[in-house]
């Protein structure tokens, strides 16, 4: 695990890996909308920032994007909750956090990285992410409607 924040500049955005900056309520009121969360309860949200390597995305100190990855930092991640709030969209802000989320040393060496996504395919095939390869030894159980049962 890093000990020294991870942190990257473009312009007027920042991004960092700083658990300290994570604005929760920020990324709440975005998740709890967003159609892959629909109603996630905010200690949720808080739970799963604790236990996964955070990114947040700030213009001029405000969260305007996040992404994550729950990982061991050894041999596994599995990305989540990507965003870009809507006024800051279209200026490339996505590729550039997932791109460089991506160099972070804890995620270097990683023999599976996985994701999933209804409508971003473009966007993670860039950076070499692809459809299972062997999608028959893969298996879930998906509960899409836990939020709304857990209130």
């Amino acid at each position: 695990m890093t000990a020294v924040a991870f942190s990257e500049t473009r312009g007027d955005y920042k991004l960092s890996d700083d658990p300290a900056r994570l604005d929760v309520d920020a990324i709440h009121a975005f998740l709890a909308s967003a159609y892959w969360s629909v109603g996630v309860p905010r200690e949720t949200v808080a739970r799963a920032l604790a236990n996964s390597l955070a990114f947040g995305l700030y213009h001029r100190g405000k969260t305007v994007g996040f992404a994550r990855f729950v990982t061991d930092r050894a041999t596994f991640a599995y990305l989540a909750d990507v965003f870009v709030v809507p006024e800051h969209r279209g200026q490339g802000l996505a590729t550039w956090l997932v791109g460089t989320a991506l160099t972070h040393p804890d995620l270097a060496g990683l023999r599976r990285l996985l994701l999933a996504t209804r409508d971003k395919h473009k966007l993670y095939a860039r950076f070499g992410f692809a459809p299972l390869a062997r999608p028959e030894r893969f298996m879930e159980i998906h509960d899409p409607d836990v939020y709304q049962r857990a209130q």
